[in-house]
């Protein structure tokens, strides 16, 4: 696996409850840092209030081996009841030269709802790159690594994932 080829993780979850409940849930930007290991905090950027496609936030993000750090990230899919998409974007210029195009995302995240027998099958998922991240940095610090540096990657990612899905679960069915 090549950082190139836009590495990929996903899971999933069933959930009994309703759609519009499970939406509110995951459309909510605030909610993952209620439920990620990973991601701390996040808050709204340009006066934007809700969530709309081309509304951006910050997250506020913090590793025990990276450290903390701050992100700014895009909505690229907001389809109530079906689809909740973000790009993650290097608008600081960490990695390179500045990134605004979500098509140069450092990373891709979507939270896809399907209606399934007595609820909703939930799935959330992240696409790696194509812009360039802290681990396409450590990639070509050790190029002889990268695919056992990608799977470890997606192995944390995963991780956080499922606990943010388990939380949604949780909060939907209460």
């Amino acid at each position: 696996m090549r950082y190139a080829d836009g590495p990929k993780a996903e899971c999933e979850i069933r959930i009994a409850a309703a759609v519009p409940r499970v939406w509110g849930l995951v459309s909510d930007i605030g909610l993952p840092a209620r439920l990620s290991p990973e991601l701390q905090r996040v808050e709204w950027l340009d006066g934007a209030t809700a969530p709309a496609v081309g509304a951006r936030f910050a997250g506020h993000n913090r590793h025990p081996k990276i450290g903390e750090w701050r992100t700014v990230s895009q909505l690229v899919t907001v389809a109530a009841g079906h689809e909740f998409g973000w790009a993650v974007l290097d608008t600081a210029g960490r990695f390179g030269a500045p990134v605004t195009d979500p098509a140069q995302a450092l990373a891709t995240w979507r939270f896809t709802l399907t209606p399934a027998f007595g609820g909703v099958l939930l799935r959330h998922s992240v696409r790696v790159g194509p812009g360039a991240s802290g681990l396409s940095t450590v990639i070509a610090r050790m190029p002889d690594r990268e695919e056992h540096l990608i799977e470890a990657r997606l192995a944390e990612l995963r991780t956080g994932m499922t606990a943010t899905l388990e939380g949604i679960k949780a909060l939907a069915e209460a």
